[in-house]
């Protein structure tokens, strides 16, 4: 090798070494806690639209011969009552359960980082149960929970195009969404959100059977748009 090869050389590596640095200067790092910031915003909405979904979605149904015949859609106040329970589980996870159970958030061992949204100063464990995670997928078990017991007990088997989009497929695309924001931003890992998410399927169709099966579609005789 000649001098002017090792000269070059040099340069090449003392360049290598200044994009390795770069790499990891507070630019960078502020773009990777932006990203993180922006998944965080973006699942909080996803998680609330799939529950607001869940909480807005008329109930469908087949008319009976002896009132009016063909589908028809009714709004019931006593909706309240699941969106209720389910976002009080939430609360709780969220501010109760977290702080007493769980591991570390992903990244945040060793000890936090100061400036990273996802490992704030001082930031202790995360829930084992994602909460937006959680909130997501309860919503979608209600809302398929309800379709399955008005198609099946109050529908005769009649499938409806709208609710199996209101109850079903929105919700689940929301929640899908917001379960692969947690991992994608490193808010949790995917064993948090997958567990998460199976508690919150199996909490809403509990919530959606009891709530459909006890409160019928129509509001009574009355035609009303919105009843209880």
């Amino acid at each position: 090798m000649n001098l002017g090869e090792g000269r070059t050389m040099k340069r090449w590596a003392a360049l290598a070494i200044a994009l390795a640095l770069s790499a990891w200067s507070p630019r960078a790092s502020a773009q990777s806690n932006d990203q993180q910031g922006g998944w965080g915003v973006a699942t909080t909405i996803t998680a609330i639209g799939a529950g607001a979904t869940a909480l807005i979605m008329p109930r469908v149904f087949y008319g009976q011969a002896e009132t009016t015949v063909g589908w028809k859609a009714r709004y019931h106040v006593l909706q309240l009552a699941p969106a209720l329970v389910l976002t009080g589980l939430t609360v709780l996870n969220e501010y109760a359960l977290k702080q007493a159970i769980g591991a570390e958030r992903p990244g945040c061992s060793p000890p936090p980082n100061g400036g990273d949204p996802v490992c704030p100063s001082g930031a202790g464990p995360y829930e084992t149960l994602s909460s937006h995670s959680f909130a997501a997928f309860s919503a979608f078990g209600q809302g398929t929970a309800v379709f399955v017991v008005d198609t099946i007990k109050w529908n005769g088997g009649r499938l409806n195009a709208g609710a199996i989009a209101g109850d079903i497929v929105v919700p689940l695309i929301l929640a899908g969404v917001t379960a692969v924001g947690r991992v994608v931003g490193n808010w949790e890992d995917s064993g948090s959100v997958i567990l998460s998410s199976g508690v919150g399927i199996v909490m809403g169709a509990i919530t959606g059977v009891l709530y459909a099966t006890l409160v019928g579609p129509e509001c009574g005789y009355t035609g009303n748009l919105i009843c209880w």
